[in-house]
């Protein structure tokens, strides 16, 4: 079980996102989160087994259509635990 903090750059809000990531990430089995930040990135925790942490980290390096992902910055972080994957409130 590993769990991964993210902050994905370019143009990844007003695209669908985070929605996109919270079903793809479901489908998955991770658990988390995600939201927008004011300057326009997108931040998420990921957590589950190594090939579904990789599952959502791939995806999250394109994106759903429309998006443009020009960036991102992953850290491993200690695992929280808790269910499910949900779009928390903007930071």
């Amino acid at each position: 079980m590993r769990r991964m903090h993210v902050t994905v750059s370019g143009e990844v809000q007003g695209v669908g996102y985070r929605y996109t990531m919270q079903h793809v990430a479901q489908r998955a089995g991770a658990t988390g989160w995600v939201r927008n930040l004011r300057d326009g990135r997108v931040e998420a925790e990921i957590e589950g087994a190594d090939a579904t942490v990789d599952a959502v980290l791939a995806w999250m390096a394109e994106g759903p259509p429309g998006a443009r992902v020009t960036g991102a910055q992953v850290t491993e972080i200690s695992p929280a635990g808790g269910a499910g994957f949900a779009v928390a409130r903007d930071g």
